[in-house]
């Protein structure tokens, strides 16, 4: 999107996952377009040098080691967000696990660990935002995933927990219309330069998805970045309860990834 130091001016917003990957991509796309930004991740020393990043920026920056499995973990991040920036507008849920297994070899923990990130994350995450969402309006943007369109071996667990966070975006969106809260989601294909598609698509299986995909290329940060700026800005004031595929048209092909 072309940039625009005005596009989330006067927003704040608090990015889960925001350390890495996609959502530290959808992080400095929303400083660089006027917004305050708030990260939090698991692990401490993946945040220190996306915050400095955030702040050459010009917008106020926090950053925050938490995990969303621990509801009031998480619940404490997002009033000491609220507090710090006196507002919260907008909450990008990207804290997100994974890993290669066959649904028979796949263990009870293994299943509920992702489904406690994933799905449960973002239900608190979201629950915790709400009273401050509901103050002046705002957006929540859910990243979610393609992986369940179809069967995609070796992704049963993920892709039980990403449907789920897209029916949460349905319902959230139907019930937090009414005080002003739209509620969103991106699906995103394979995107370079991610741990996902290290571990999703090693040696040739890049190869192959990139034949199989419509556009002849996986997808960049940038592109998912470019769509969470739509999604969370007033030009898409009335799109409400849908989740965007930014795939190239992957999943139109029927074809799972690698």
């Amino acid at each position: 999107m072309p940039f625009s130091p005005t596009l989330l001016a006067g927003q704040a917003a608090l990015v889960t996952g925001g350390g890495t990957g996609i959502c530290r991509g959808i992080a400095l796309a929303f400083a660089r377009h006027g917004c305050d930004v708030a990260i939090t991740s698991r692990r401490p020393e993946h945040l220190d040098p996306t915050l400095k990043e955030i702040e050459a920026c010009g917008v106020r920056a926090l950053a925050l080691p938490a995990d969303v499995r621990d509801a009031e973990a998480i619940g404490e991040v997002v009033d000491r967000v609220a507090i710090a920036f006196g507002r919260l507008t907008r909450l990008v849920n990207g804290a997100a696990g994974n890993f290669l297994c066959d649904a028979a070899s796949l263990s009870p923990n293994g299943f509920g660990a992702v489904v406690d990130i994933d799905l449960k994350g973002t239900f608190h995450a979201c629950r915790a935002a709400f009273p401050y969402l509901a103050r002046q309006g705002g957006v929540i943007l859910n990243i979610s995933a393609t992986l369940h369109y179809g069967g995609t071996p070796q992704q049963l667990h993920v892709s039980a927990a990403k449907a789920g966070v897209d029916a949460l975006t349905r319902t959230l969106a139907v019930e937090w219309g009414p005080r002003g809260i739209r509620v969103v989601g991106i699906a995103p294909g394979a995107i370079d330069g991610t741990e996902g598609v290290e571990r999703l698509l090693p040696g040739d299986r890049r190869e192959t998805t990139t034949a199989r995909n419509p556009l002849r290329r996986l997808g960049t940060v940038g592109d998912i970045a470019d769509a969470a700026l739509f999604l969370c800005s007033e030009h898409a004031s009335y799109v409400n309860g849908t989740t965007m595929v930014v795939d190239g048209g992957q999943w139109l092909s029927g074809q799972p990834l690698g």
